[in-house]
């Protein structure tokens, strides 16, 4: 009888996961910085635009969140227990 092999749980990196969010059809998106102090003197154009999402596109950097977080895309309604 052959010995199943124990599959290991990734640990996800927190901030990462803080940070960015994927979409239903799998893409990559993060929210704009600088909206926290500093505001008074930005026109009211440039900050709706901080409240939009921004795709990921760089390869590089998509390659780096995948591996932070590895489950960023599943248990979004139900998380395992």
């Amino acid at each position: 009888m052959a010995k199943k092999q124990k599959k290991y749980k990734l640990k996800t990196h927190k901030a990462t996961a803080k940070r960015f969010r994927t979409t239903g059809s799998g893409k990559v998106v993060r929210t704009k910085g600088g909206k926290s102090h500093f505001r008074r003197r930005r026109s009211t154009r440039v900050k709706q635009q901080l409240d939009k999402m921004q795709m990921v596109s760089h390869t590089g950097t998509l390659k780096r969140i995948r591996k932070l977080a590895p489950y960023l895309g599943r248990y979004k309604a139900n998380p395992p227990a």
